[in-house]
Order: C-alpha cells, then structure tokens, then sequence
C-alpha cells in the first residue's frame, strides 16, 4: 500500500507528557510495531503504518543530515537518542524525543530498532529549531555531505560529540527519567 505524504500545516499536536509513543522496526526501517498512542498522535490506522517505511513521518523541516547521523549509530550497533518534528497524517506535526534502542536475539544479531517518544520540552525544540534551519539552508545549497560535516564542526567546537549534545539537551532528568525508563520496561 502507498500512502501519499501529506501537505504540512502549521499547526502543533499537544502530546500528552503521560504517555509514550512506541513504534518498532525492521533493520530495513519499515515499521513492524506501533502502540495506541503512536496511532492515535499520527492519525494512522495501525494497518497503514505496518510495513510502511518510518519515513512517512518525517517532516520537512527535519534535515535529511540528522537521519544520516542516527542511522550510522544505528548500523554501528549504537543506542542513539534525537530530537525530531514529526508529520502527522493530515499534515499537523509534533515534537519528540526519541530514544532508539537496538534489540537483539540470542546471537546477538540485531532483530529490530524500538523507539520510545515523548513530547520534547519547548527549550529543547527551541535550541534544535535552529540548528535544523542551518543545517536545512545548508542542504538546499550544498547537499546533504555539506549539512552533516557542518553538524560535526558545530559539535566539536562545542567539544561534545552527538550523545553528549543531546543528553546534556534533552535526556531525561530526575523523576522523569525515572518514569521514561520505567514506561520503557513495559514495552520489552
């Protein structure tokens, strides 16, 4: 089944901060699991989103430079956690934190990627704003190569490298890190 993209409006979904959105995918990125609140914040039937790449939910306004990056921590068999404004099906979008987490069977080859989303605070969406407007200007005049190299000198002038830029961002602290782990153990 092909889903058409839909065309972007202006207007923010509220996420509720007690829930969790939880999708899963193959190593391939076609989504094989998605929870109630995923649907219910995406506006998908669970049947359009099964099989369907996790690609129909990115929003323009995300650089094509933050999914290069996720995907070699992703395919070097690294946890990542990102910041990203997703699309919704009528075109509303959404701001999360996305914690992937790589799963494995017994002989420790990967089975598949679960990704545990919650609302993003606004000062984290407010800093990632804009670096993404950066990287984005960047991409549309020199490329995608051009975006991410810009990304990794922004981050080593900082003297940080990706997991430490958003966890000093936007990890999870105190109680609420605590209920992010805890909600994450019910999905294993």
């Amino acid at each position: 089944m092909s889903i058409s993209r839909p065309i972007p409006t202006d207007k923010e979904i509220k996420l509720n901060s007690n829930k969790m959105i939880v999708s899963k995918t193959d190593v391939n990125g076609k989504i094989i699991y998605g929870n109630e609140y995923f649907c219910e914040v995406s506006g998908y039937k669970e049947s359009e989103l099964i099989a369907s790449p996790h690609s129909i939910l990115r929003h323009p306004d995300m650089p094509k430079a933050v999914f290069f990056l996720m995907w070699q921590y992703l395919a070097k068999g690294r946890n990542i956690m990102a910041v990203v404004k997703n699309l919704a099906k009528n075109g509303d979008y959404y701001w999360v934190t996305t914690d992937f987490d790589i799963r494995r069977d017994a002989m420790g080859n990967i089975k598949y990627y679960a990704a545990f989303r919650q609302a993003a605070p606004k000062h984290v969406v407010i800093e990632m704003e804009k670096i993404y407007v950066k990287l984005l200007e960047i991409e549309k005049e020199h490329g995608m190569k051009a975006s991410v190299a810009y990304f990794e000198a922004f981050l080593e002038e900082k003297n940080m490298n990706y997991d430490q830029f958003i966890g000093d961002l936007a990890k999870p602290k105190g109680l609420t890190a605590v209920f992010f782990e805890k909600m994450k153990s019910l999905f294993d």
